[in-house]
């Protein structure tokens, strides 16, 4: 059985999924095609606590390797710090805390990027 891996959309689509049904907050996804070669998407949410943050993490590396066999090409952060940063290579995953949501505005700094969906 050959190996399939998902489109950008498809893998993001799959992770906002994924969130929501972990009761992540405030999740958005941001098309960042046409602004920059880094990635294809930007998933961001909010974690409650620090527990919260490192199951999301937990889940994700999971389940999409499970899934999809899907991994990550790296992990930045610790919940401690109140930020967790996924590579997926076309997706970025930023698990933030609310305090460091705010602190670095990533939706603000990217607001030339289309907004594909909110979930409050």
């Amino acid at each position: 059985m050959e190996e399939q891996t998902l489109e950008g959309h498809e893998l993001a689509h799959a992770i906002v999924s994924k969130l929501e049904e972990h009761q992540a907050s405030d999740i958005v996804m941001l098309d960042l095609r046409e602004l920059t070669p880094i990635a294809d998407y930007f998933v961001i949410c909010s974690a409650d606590s620090e527990r919260q943050a490192r199951t999301l993490q937990e889940i994700l590396r999971g389940e999409l390797r499970e899934e999809y066999q899907e991994r990550p090409l790296s992990t930045e952060g610790e919940p401690a710090s109140g930020w967790i940063l996924l590579d997926y290579n076309t997706v970025v995953v930023h698990i933030f805390s609310h305090e460091g949501r705010a602190f670095y505005r990533l939706e603000e700094r990217w607001r030339a990027a289309p907004v594909v969906l909110k979930i409050q």
